[in-house]
Protein backbone atom coordinates (compact mmCIF):
# COMPACT_ATOMS: atom_id res chain seq x y z
CA UNK A 1 0.00 0.00 0.00
CA UNK A 2 1.28 3.18 -1.17
CA UNK A 3 2.89 5.29 2.22
CA UNK A 4 2.03 9.57 2.23
CA UNK A 5 5.32 11.35 2.92
CA UNK A 6 3.88 12.76 6.69
CA UNK A 7 3.99 16.62 5.47
CA UNK A 8 0.51 17.33 6.22
CA UNK A 9 0.77 21.30 6.30
CA UNK A 10 1.52 20.94 2.74
CA UNK A 11 -1.15 18.26 2.60
CA UNK A 12 -3.77 20.42 4.05
CA UNK A 13 -2.85 23.02 1.54
CA UNK A 14 -3.40 21.07 -1.29
CA UNK A 15 -6.54 19.86 -0.42
CA UNK A 16 -7.71 23.45 0.46
CA UNK A 17 -6.63 24.02 -3.03
CA UNK A 18 -8.89 21.43 -4.24
CA UNK A 19 -11.68 22.41 -2.59
CA UNK A 20 -12.01 25.73 -3.77
CA UNK A 21 -11.62 24.58 -7.27
CA UNK A 22 -13.72 22.10 -7.08
CA UNK A 23 -16.37 24.04 -5.18
CA UNK A 24 -16.45 26.85 -7.85
CA UNK A 25 -15.67 25.06 -11.23
CA UNK A 26 -19.91 23.72 -11.57
CA UNK A 27 -20.55 27.36 -12.27
CA UNK A 28 -18.38 27.85 -15.36
CA UNK A 29 -19.17 24.75 -16.12
CA UNK A 30 -23.46 25.30 -16.20
CA UNK A 31 -22.56 28.18 -18.54
CA UNK A 32 -20.31 26.86 -20.81
CA UNK A 33 -23.10 24.27 -21.73
CA UNK A 34 -25.11 27.11 -22.39
CA UNK A 35 -23.00 27.07 -26.22
CA UNK A 36 -21.35 23.80 -26.08
CA UNK A 37 -21.98 20.15 -25.38
CA UNK A 38 -20.69 17.96 -22.46
CA UNK A 39 -18.66 15.76 -24.96
CA UNK A 40 -16.61 18.74 -26.46
CA UNK A 41 -16.16 20.27 -23.30
CA UNK A 42 -14.88 17.52 -21.39
CA UNK A 43 -12.36 16.80 -24.60
CA UNK A 44 -10.64 20.03 -24.35
CA UNK A 45 -10.55 19.74 -20.23
CA UNK A 46 -8.42 16.71 -20.70
CA UNK A 47 -6.23 17.90 -24.11
CA UNK A 48 -5.45 21.43 -22.39
CA UNK A 49 -4.58 19.65 -18.89
CA UNK A 50 -2.73 16.78 -20.53
CA UNK A 51 -0.97 19.17 -23.16
CA UNK A 52 0.35 21.05 -20.22
CA UNK A 53 1.17 18.09 -17.88
CA UNK A 54 2.77 16.42 -20.87
CA UNK A 55 5.14 19.72 -21.25
CA UNK A 56 5.96 19.83 -17.93
CA UNK A 57 6.53 16.23 -17.17
CA UNK A 58 8.95 16.12 -19.86
CA UNK A 59 10.71 19.08 -19.13
CA UNK A 60 11.46 17.18 -15.58
CA UNK A 61 11.98 13.88 -17.72
CA UNK A 62 9.62 12.82 -15.40
CA UNK A 63 7.14 11.22 -18.11
CA UNK A 64 5.83 7.36 -17.45
CA UNK A 65 7.05 4.27 -18.96
CA UNK A 66 4.57 1.62 -19.93
CA UNK A 67 7.17 -1.01 -20.35
CA UNK A 68 6.95 -3.88 -17.95
CA UNK A 69 3.78 -3.12 -16.69
CA UNK A 70 1.94 -6.55 -15.05
CA UNK A 71 -2.03 -7.27 -16.09
CA UNK A 72 -3.10 -5.70 -12.72
CA UNK A 73 -1.41 -2.39 -13.42
CA UNK A 74 -2.92 -2.37 -17.35
CA UNK A 75 -6.48 -3.39 -15.16
CA UNK A 76 -6.20 -0.69 -12.73
CA UNK A 77 -4.78 2.23 -15.36
CA UNK A 78 -8.46 0.88 -17.78
CA UNK A 79 -10.41 1.35 -14.73
CA UNK A 80 -9.18 4.76 -14.00
CA UNK A 81 -9.16 6.69 -17.28
CA UNK A 82 -12.62 4.63 -17.74
CA UNK A 83 -13.63 5.88 -14.23
CA UNK A 84 -12.46 9.54 -14.30
CA UNK A 85 -13.57 9.79 -18.05
CA UNK A 86 -17.49 8.77 -17.18
CA UNK A 87 -17.29 10.99 -14.29
CA UNK A 88 -16.34 13.52 -16.50
CA UNK A 89 -19.47 13.29 -18.64
CA UNK A 90 -21.70 12.29 -16.10
CA UNK A 91 -21.41 15.08 -14.27
CA UNK A 92 -21.42 17.38 -16.96
CA UNK A 93 -24.96 15.20 -18.46
CA UNK A 94 -26.29 15.67 -14.93
CA UNK A 95 -25.16 19.46 -14.23
CA UNK A 96 -27.29 20.18 -18.10
CA UNK A 97 -30.98 18.83 -16.04
CA UNK A 98 -29.44 19.99 -12.11
CA UNK A 99 -28.37 22.94 -10.39
CA UNK A 100 -24.46 23.61 -9.07
CA UNK A 101 -25.48 23.43 -5.75
CA UNK A 102 -27.40 19.94 -6.49
CA UNK A 103 -24.81 18.71 -8.15
CA UNK A 104 -22.17 19.46 -5.75
CA UNK A 105 -23.91 18.02 -2.68
CA UNK A 106 -25.13 14.67 -4.62
CA UNK A 107 -21.62 13.98 -5.69
CA UNK A 108 -20.92 13.67 -1.98
CA UNK A 109 -21.75 10.11 -2.61
CA UNK A 110 -18.73 9.51 -3.94
CA UNK A 111 -16.52 9.56 -1.21
CA UNK A 112 -18.90 6.81 0.56
CA UNK A 113 -19.14 4.59 -2.37
CA UNK A 114 -14.95 4.81 -2.67
CA UNK A 115 -15.52 3.84 1.29
CA UNK A 116 -17.59 1.03 0.62
CA UNK A 117 -15.67 -0.41 -1.75
CA UNK A 118 -12.29 -0.31 0.37
CA UNK A 119 -14.29 -1.88 3.08
CA UNK A 120 -15.13 -4.81 0.70
CA UNK A 121 -12.06 -5.00 -0.82
CA UNK A 122 -10.59 -5.17 3.10
CA UNK A 123 -13.12 -7.21 4.36
CA UNK A 124 -13.48 -4.22 7.05
CA UNK A 125 -17.50 -3.33 8.24
CA UNK A 126 -18.88 -0.13 9.25
CA UNK A 127 -17.71 1.42 12.87
CA UNK A 128 -20.27 2.97 14.64
CA UNK A 129 -19.35 6.13 13.58
CA UNK A 130 -19.23 5.51 10.30
CA UNK A 131 -22.70 4.47 10.48
CA UNK A 132 -23.65 7.54 12.40
CA UNK A 133 -22.23 9.20 9.15
CA UNK A 134 -23.90 7.71 6.88
CA UNK A 135 -26.79 8.39 8.15
CA UNK A 136 -26.26 12.01 8.74
CA UNK A 137 -25.28 12.46 4.78
CA UNK A 138 -28.75 10.39 3.69
CA UNK A 139 -30.71 12.63 6.12
CA UNK A 140 -29.39 15.87 4.99
CA UNK A 141 -29.57 14.52 1.37
CA UNK A 142 -33.24 14.54 2.56
CA UNK A 143 -33.39 17.73 3.97
CA UNK A 144 -31.63 19.29 1.01
CA UNK A 145 -34.16 18.28 -1.55
CA UNK A 146 -37.16 18.95 0.54
CA UNK A 147 -38.97 20.73 -1.99
CA UNK A 148 -38.10 18.54 -4.70
CA UNK A 149 -38.93 15.08 -3.02
CA UNK A 150 -41.82 13.81 -5.75
CA UNK A 151 -38.96 15.13 -8.67
CA UNK A 152 -36.39 12.87 -7.31
CA UNK A 153 -38.51 10.07 -8.22
CA UNK A 154 -39.96 10.65 -11.18
CA UNK A 155 -36.85 10.27 -13.91
CA UNK A 156 -38.88 11.55 -16.62
CA UNK A 157 -38.37 15.26 -14.67
CA UNK A 158 -35.39 17.26 -14.84
CA UNK A 159 -34.28 17.08 -11.59
CA UNK A 160 -35.19 13.18 -11.20
CA UNK A 161 -32.86 12.60 -14.14
CA UNK A 162 -30.18 14.99 -13.26
CA UNK A 163 -29.85 13.48 -9.68
CA UNK A 164 -29.68 10.01 -11.04
CA UNK A 165 -26.86 10.80 -13.58
CA UNK A 166 -25.03 12.72 -10.98
CA UNK A 167 -25.14 9.00 -8.46
CA UNK A 168 -23.72 7.44 -11.80
CA UNK A 169 -20.79 10.33 -11.72
CA UNK A 170 -20.03 9.38 -8.14
CA UNK A 171 -20.17 5.86 -8.63
CA UNK A 172 -17.79 5.66 -11.26
CA UNK A 173 -15.99 8.21 -9.53
CA UNK A 174 -15.10 5.81 -6.78
CA UNK A 175 -13.46 3.52 -9.33
CA UNK A 176 -11.27 5.86 -10.42
CA UNK A 177 -10.05 6.96 -7.04
CA UNK A 178 -9.50 3.63 -5.72
CA UNK A 179 -7.67 2.22 -8.92
CA UNK A 180 -5.83 5.74 -8.57
CA UNK A 181 -4.51 4.86 -5.22
CA UNK A 182 -3.62 1.31 -6.38
CA UNK A 183 -1.25 3.16 -9.14
CA UNK A 184 0.54 4.92 -6.67
CA UNK A 185 2.59 1.81 -6.01
CA UNK A 186 3.66 2.05 -9.63
CA UNK A 187 3.41 5.42 -11.00
CA UNK A 188 4.07 8.89 -9.42
CA UNK A 189 0.25 10.69 -9.10
CA UNK A 190 1.02 13.33 -11.94
CA UNK A 191 2.46 10.53 -14.02
CA UNK A 192 -1.04 8.57 -13.50
CA UNK A 193 -3.18 11.99 -14.14
CA UNK A 194 -1.28 12.19 -17.77
CA UNK A 195 -1.84 8.48 -18.30
CA UNK A 196 -5.22 8.69 -17.51
CA UNK A 197 -5.68 12.27 -19.33
CA UNK A 198 -4.31 11.02 -23.30
CA UNK A 199 -6.39 8.23 -22.74
CA UNK A 200 -9.62 10.32 -22.23
CA UNK A 201 -8.31 12.22 -25.14
CA UNK A 202 -8.22 9.38 -27.28
CA UNK A 203 -11.66 7.76 -26.40
CA UNK A 204 -13.43 11.44 -26.93
CA UNK A 205 -12.04 11.82 -29.82
CA UNK A 206 -15.04 10.56 -32.10
CA UNK A 207 -17.69 11.81 -30.27
CA UNK A 208 -16.16 15.34 -29.89
CA UNK A 209 -16.97 18.49 -32.21
CA UNK A 210 -14.15 20.28 -32.12
CA UNK A 211 -14.83 22.99 -34.63
CA UNK A 212 -17.77 24.58 -32.39
CA UNK A 213 -15.15 26.59 -30.24
CA UNK A 214 -15.31 28.78 -33.06
CA UNK A 215 -18.70 29.71 -32.23
CA UNK A 216 -18.72 30.13 -29.04
CA UNK A 217 -20.08 33.86 -27.03
CA UNK A 218 -17.36 35.26 -25.33
CA UNK A 219 -18.99 34.25 -22.18
CA UNK A 220 -19.22 30.95 -23.08
CA UNK A 221 -15.15 30.61 -23.89
CA UNK A 222 -14.16 32.05 -20.84
CA UNK A 223 -15.74 29.60 -19.10
CA UNK A 224 -14.54 26.91 -20.84
CA UNK A 225 -11.33 28.42 -20.46
CA UNK A 226 -11.89 28.91 -16.67
CA UNK A 227 -12.94 25.20 -16.65
CA UNK A 228 -9.49 23.76 -18.55
CA UNK A 229 -7.24 25.47 -16.12
CA UNK A 230 -9.69 24.34 -13.08
CA UNK A 231 -9.09 20.90 -14.13
CA UNK A 232 -5.70 21.14 -14.60
CA UNK A 233 -5.19 22.87 -10.91
CA UNK A 234 -7.82 21.02 -8.97
CA UNK A 235 -6.84 17.21 -10.05
CA UNK A 236 -3.06 18.26 -9.48
CA UNK A 237 -3.37 19.60 -6.37
CA UNK A 238 -5.81 16.25 -5.49
CA UNK A 239 -3.29 13.99 -6.01
CA UNK A 240 -0.14 15.74 -4.81
CA UNK A 241 -2.24 15.60 -1.60
CA UNK A 242 -3.10 12.12 -1.58
CA UNK A 243 1.44 12.11 -1.69
CA UNK A 244 1.52 13.89 1.39
CA UNK A 245 -1.42 13.42 3.62
CA UNK A 246 -3.90 10.58 4.58
CA UNK A 247 -6.59 9.71 2.40
CA UNK A 248 -9.02 10.29 5.08
CA UNK A 249 -7.90 13.73 6.24
CA UNK A 250 -7.70 15.10 2.81
CA UNK A 251 -11.33 13.67 2.29
CA UNK A 252 -12.57 15.57 4.96
CA UNK A 253 -11.38 18.91 3.62
CA UNK A 254 -12.91 18.04 0.13
CA UNK A 255 -16.00 17.63 2.29
CA UNK A 256 -16.33 20.92 2.46
CA UNK A 257 -16.57 21.78 -1.88
CA UNK A 258 -20.74 21.72 -1.24
CA UNK A 259 -20.68 25.14 1.22
CA UNK A 260 -17.98 26.43 -1.24
CA UNK A 261 -20.39 26.09 -4.08
CA UNK A 262 -22.94 27.57 -2.01
CA UNK A 263 -21.68 30.62 -1.68
CA UNK A 264 -20.20 30.78 -5.17
CA UNK A 265 -23.74 30.63 -6.43
CA UNK A 266 -24.98 33.31 -3.48
CA UNK A 267 -22.16 35.43 -4.76
CA UNK A 268 -22.56 35.48 -8.44
CA UNK A 269 -26.35 35.82 -7.59
CA UNK A 270 -24.96 38.78 -5.51
CA UNK A 271 -22.82 39.77 -8.49
CA UNK A 272 -24.39 39.01 -11.91
CA UNK A 273 -27.82 38.08 -11.38
CA UNK A 274 -29.83 36.65 -13.56
CA UNK A 275 -26.89 34.84 -14.82
CA UNK A 276 -27.58 31.15 -12.91
CA UNK A 277 -30.94 29.86 -12.44
CA UNK A 278 -32.30 30.65 -8.93
CA UNK A 279 -31.00 27.50 -6.32
CA UNK A 280 -34.73 27.51 -4.87
CA UNK A 281 -33.17 26.50 -1.46
CA UNK A 282 -34.63 27.42 1.90
CA UNK A 283 -33.50 26.93 5.61
CA UNK A 284 -34.15 22.84 5.50
CA UNK A 285 -31.97 23.09 2.41
CA UNK A 286 -28.70 24.77 3.99
CA UNK A 287 -29.22 22.54 6.93
CA UNK A 288 -29.65 19.64 4.56
CA UNK A 289 -26.01 20.42 2.86
CA UNK A 290 -24.14 21.04 6.75
CA UNK A 291 -25.64 17.49 7.66
CA UNK A 292 -24.22 15.87 4.24
CA UNK A 293 -20.64 17.51 4.68
CA UNK A 294 -20.85 16.81 8.30
CA UNK A 295 -21.72 12.96 7.28
CA UNK A 296 -18.91 12.85 4.90
CA UNK A 297 -16.32 14.36 7.13
CA UNK A 298 -17.46 11.72 10.08
CA UNK A 299 -17.28 8.58 7.37
CA UNK A 300 -13.89 8.92 6.50
CA UNK A 301 -12.21 10.21 9.95
CA UNK A 302 -14.03 7.24 11.86
CA UNK A 303 -12.69 4.71 9.52
CA UNK A 304 -8.62 5.86 11.46
CA UNK A 305 -9.85 5.26 14.63
CA UNK A 306 -8.44 2.01 16.22
CA UNK A 307 -10.06 -1.50 14.99
CA UNK A 308 -10.43 0.12 11.36
CA UNK A 309 -6.99 0.32 10.17
CA UNK A 310 -7.63 -1.24 6.89
CA UNK A 311 -10.59 0.60 6.04
CA UNK A 312 -8.49 3.77 6.88
CA UNK A 313 -5.77 2.89 4.70
CA UNK A 314 -8.35 3.47 1.80
CA UNK A 315 -10.70 6.24 2.93
CA UNK A 316 -11.99 8.48 0.24
CA UNK A 317 -10.99 11.59 -1.23
CA UNK A 318 -14.06 13.79 -1.88
CA UNK A 319 -14.90 14.90 -4.84
CA UNK A 320 -16.78 16.66 -7.29
CA UNK A 321 -15.83 14.72 -9.48
CA UNK A 322 -16.01 17.46 -10.54
CA UNK A 323 -15.03 16.94 -12.21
Amino acid sequence: MHKVTGRWKLGLALALVTALAWGVLPIPLKLALQGMDAYTITWYRFAVAGVVLAMIMAGTRQLPSLRGLGSRVWWALTIAISGLLGNYLLYLLALDHTSPAIAQVVIQLGPMFFLLGGLLVFKERFSPLQWVGLVALLLGLGLFFNRRLPELVDFSQTTGLGVLLMVGAALVWAAYALAQKQLLKRFGSQQILLLVYIGAIIILLPAADLGSVRDLQPLHAWMLAFSCVNTLIAYGAFAEALEHWEISRVSAVLALTPLVTLGSVWACDRLFPGLLPPEGLNVLSIIGALLVVAGSATCVLSGTRKGNKAAAAVQPPSSPATS
